[in-house]
């Protein structure tokens, strides 16, 4: 596991590369837990080491935690008020993590246009749906990789049934308007993706689909990795609402709406948003995302790519100074940006 790394923030930091990137839909997506109760095989864990692998090998183990409620509270204060706006939390999941409530239920009040959303793979919703009603939080995604048992066992290596995920979507639909579900392009499931968007279309729930993104944790299993051209051929019998989007940051994507519900592809034939440090990266190659996420991991580290652990910064030594911390956030992302980094 590779250091935390990051020079200090200059006296006078230049915010333009961060509000940028908050303007451009850039996300802080906020991970509470390496560990779930599932193990998808393509889980790349936000950097760290994922569920899957530490089942086949026990030496294989994620970082340790690090921050506690207080400090993921302080975090979000801190780069909320520079102007990002986008907060996803994620894990592993989510919800198996203790810090999840204390968090979710003390969220700073955002501002115009900002929102909150919650990533899950939906088994847990039920269990925990009192709480999360009284929360701010404005979405919950769901992730419906699998639409049976089988598929849910192929993908997921679990005993759980696929009604259990179902009625995690039920759950969260009682109690909050914005439920969408996330499903990712595989061998596995690609006979069920028909039945995938006609469920989605049937509980008028936004979907994205997803192309695999390879990793070196999941190059064992590149062969299940599918192209997003089929399933674009097919959304196109649904509708002649389709338009591409290919501004902002990240991989570009095709834009559906069927009878009023959307679902968009995320579709690499268009191409993704590479910045600064990309353009010398050694990773490039196998790169499909390009940067559209700051993550900040349960270890304290915030970094601005997924391939490139090496370029975390380490935001535990500025925890007692929220200003210091998110002239650091913004003199990294300028960095990055820059390609000085």
């Amino acid at each position: 596991m590779q250091e935390l790394s990051g020079a200090p923030a200059p006296d006078v930091v230049d915010y333009t590369a961060f509000r940028n990137f908050a303007a451009l839909r850039g996300q802080l997506r906020v991970s509470f837990t390496p560990r779930c109760n599932i193990a998808c095989f393509f889980c790349h864990n936000e950097g760290d080491i994922p569920p899957p692998l530490t089942r086949i090998d026990r030496a294989h183990q994620p970082r340790p935690r690090v921050l506690n409620p207080a400090h993921y509270l302080t975090i979000l204060r801190s780069v909320m008020a520079t102007g990002l706006k986008r907060v996803y939390f994620t894990g592993g999941e989510p919800l198996v993590s203790p810090l999840a409530r204390p968090v979710l239920q003390h969220l700073p009040e955002q501002g115009p246009d900002a929102s909150y959303t919650l990533i899950t793979n939906g088994t847990l919703v039920r269990t925990h749906k009192a709480w999360l009603a009284r929360t701010r939080l404005d979405k919950i995604k769901i992730s419906l990789h699998y639409f049976s048992d089988e598929s849910l066992n192929a993908v997921a290596g679990t005993r759980y049934g696929i009604n259990l995920v179902l009625d995690g979507i039920d759950a969260a639909q009682d109690c909050f308007e914005n439920v969408e579900l996330n499903t990712v392009l595989l061998q596995e499931n690609a006979h069920e993706m028909r039945a995938i968007i006609d469920y989605a279309l049937s509980r008028r729930l936004p979907l994205q689909l997803i192309e695999l993104v390879g990793t070196t944790f999941n190059a064992g299993r590149s062969s299940s990795a599918v192209s997003a051209d089929s399933v674009v051929s097919y959304l196109r019998t649904l509708t002649a609402d389709e338009h591409t989007e290919v501004v902002g940051v990240g991989q570009g994507r095709r834009v559906f709406r069927v009878d009023g519900v959307e679902i968009d592809v995320i579709h690499r034939a268009l191409g993704r948003h590479h910045v600064g440090q990309c353009g010398s990266c050694r990773r490039r190659p196998e790169c499909v995302e390009g940067f559209w996420a700051l993550r900040l991991d349960h270890n304290g580290g915030l970094q601005p790519c997924l391939l490139r652990d090496d370029l975390r910064l380490d935001l535990v030594p500025l925890l007692g100074e929220p200003d210091r911390l998110a002239d650091n956030v913004a003199g990294h992302v300028s960095a990055f940006t820059e390609g000085t980094l």
